[in-house]
């Protein structure tokens, strides 16, 4: 059944435990295949859907899997995922963490939301603010506060990606230098456990850099899946931002490092399992 006999371990209750040969095959099947489907799995490995949402609930607390509907993804990929798939990873999560990061916007304010389904809920929760500008390279973000009858909506140039409708390119870059905005809240693929920020795409990359360096105060949203979450571009480090917007309190390492340099934990109330 497997590939190899490695046993990776997982942390659960501050125990070390040993991955199941079960558990390793859908790790396994996560990581070749993007996703995994509960009754899928259950069929092939001739198991009860029971005992596999029992897995998959076990990974996904050890942060190596993330949950959508009808099975999970793999939180370890170097490959971004599909935006469906984005939109359907921690969606209560991150609307919870939306609402606390746009609770922090105050009114009369400029704010830059970059490429991100975190973002974009966010920006759902900003639709009440007065007197409010939104700048943005997220045409997502830009449709949801068209209608927004006290936020002004200015869209980045640039090249327009099609599979999320996200802008970057040399144009993007440098329309966002032109801004000094009150505050940024920005979202990122994957966090290191040393607090190096990452992302998949070099030119969205830039983007995040060049918002980092213009704003006033840098808002991070992430959910719990990011802190396990592996990309291959650097966007900077966690210690460089002002506050991180969370659903769980992050390991010790990370909040040493936030404590440290003074940036604020907020870990979002989620209704639910998130």
């Amino acid at each position: 059944m497997l590939q190899n006999e490695h046993k990776r371990t997982y942390m659960n209750k501050n125990e070390n435990r040993p991955l199941s040969p079960r558990q390793e095959y859908i790790l396994q099947s996560a990581a070749s295949d993007g996703r995994v489907n509960v009754e899928a799995l259950a069929d092939t490995l001739s198991v009860t859907p029971q005992t596999i949402r029992r897995d998959l609930g076990a990974l996904c607390d050890a942060g190596l899997l993330a949950r959508v509907h009808g099975g999970a993804v793999s939180a370890l990929a170097r490959h971004n995922l599909g935006y469906a798939e984005r939109q359907a990873v921690a969606t209560i999560a991150k609307q919870a963490i939306g609402r606390a990061a746009a609770a922090l916007v105050p009114e009369n304010a400029t704010v830059f939301l970059n490429i991100g389904t975190t973002t974009e809920c966010a920006a759902m929760a900003l639709r009440r603010h007065q007197d409010l500008t939104v700048v943005s390279n997220n045409l997502n973000i830009a449709l949801t506060l068209a209608d927004a009858p006290g936020v002004d909506v200015v869209v980045t140039g640039g090249s327009l990606r099609k599979a999320d409708r996200g802008i970057t390119g040399a144009m993007t870059t440098d329309a966002i230098r032109r801004f000094r905005p009150d505050v940024a809240i920005i979202g990122v693929s994957g966090i290191d456990p040393d607090g190096t920020l990452l992302d998949f795409d070099m030119q969205e990359v830039e983007a995040s850099q060049a918002i980092m360096d213009t704003a006033r105060r840098v808002i991070l949203v992430a959910d719990r899946t990011k802190f396990s979450r592996h990309a291959p571009v650097r966007i900077g480090d966690i210690t460089s931002v002002s506050t991180l917007v969370t659903d769980l309190q992050p390991r010790h390492g990370i909040t040493a490092l936030c404590a440290e340099a003074g940036v604020e934990v907020i870990v979002a109330e989620v209704d639910g399992d998130g």
